[in-house]
């Protein structure tokens, strides 16, 4: 199971990954946008159905480990490890 960690901004004009950025700590996360506002559980789920759809993999390989209320997320994708998880993100 690979681990994403994940900077998401809702209410943006379209759904798209940004690329690689730091966390405060100094930490890589993955900066995604999505259209969906955080009302809900929306954008969580916008998020999820977004990476799937990038990964290749079934929106049920997906799942939010943590930060369901926060920008910062840990998300977790079954059938992938770390190394094939980073490289499917780079040929985006």
């Amino acid at each position: 199971m690979a681990h994403l960690p994940v900077r998401l901004t809702p209410g943006s004009s379209a759904d798209r990954i940004d690329g690689w950025d730091v966390d405060p700590d100094g930490r890589p996360v993955l900066k995604v946008r999505v259209r969906a506002r955080p009302v809900d559980g929306e954008a969580n789920a916008a998020l999820i159905l977004l990476l799937a759809k990038s990964l290749g993999v079934t929106r049920s390989s997906v799942s939010l480990a943590r930060g369901g209320q926060s920008r910062l997320k840990m998300i977790e994708v079954e059938g992938l490890d770390d190394t094939e998880l980073r490289t499917r993100l780079t040929d985006l």
